[in-house]
């Protein structure tokens, strides 16, 4: 077990905490791991090191960034994928995506179940009162826990 996965699953799972409780995912968190991951893949691996983990930036921009700018997805769930990207570059990237996918839409389906039955108050967004907002990050946790454990 590689030993860059607990750290990446330990921020995953703060990340998910957060945003079920805050609905946001700080920069705080995500911006120094992000960082932090260029950095260690380049001085672990060299130059093919740093391209794998800008590389795995790159999917995870190019997968989510469409959704940020049409809206149905917010920028820290993008910066979380783009931070996790740095840490375990593009073919497990596109692999933790495609789980989160999977995750999100179970997710999402549970929380219209639970709008739709009687005692459930829905949280609207800011930006749209008549959506129902969803914390990604759990599903983002559940793709990159996936990921892990496919490597």
């Amino acid at each position: 077990m590689p030993p860059a996965w607990w750290p990446i699953l330990a921020v995953a799972s703060f990340a998910a905490a957060w945003d079920i409780y805050c609905r946001r995912i700080p920069n705080w968190l995500v911006l120094p791991f992000l960082v932090a991951g260029l950095v260690v893949s380049g001085l672990a691996r060299g130059f093919a090191g740093a391209g794998a983990s800008l590389a795995g930036v790159g999917v995870a921009v190019a997968a989510l960034g469409p959704m940020c700018w049409l809206g149905g997805m917010g920028m820290g769930d993008l910066k979380l994928c783009a931070a996790i990207g740095a840490w375990i570059g593009p073919s497990q990237m596109l692999f933790a995506l495609v789980v989160t996918a999977i995750a999100g839409g179970i997710i999402a389906a549970c929380y219209v179940l639970r709008r739709n039955s009687p005692g459930g108050p829905p949280r609207l967004a800011l930006d749209q009162p008549a959506a129902l907002a969803i914390p990604y990050a759990p599903a983002i946790a559940i793709g990159t826990l996936f990921a892990f454990l496919a490597q």
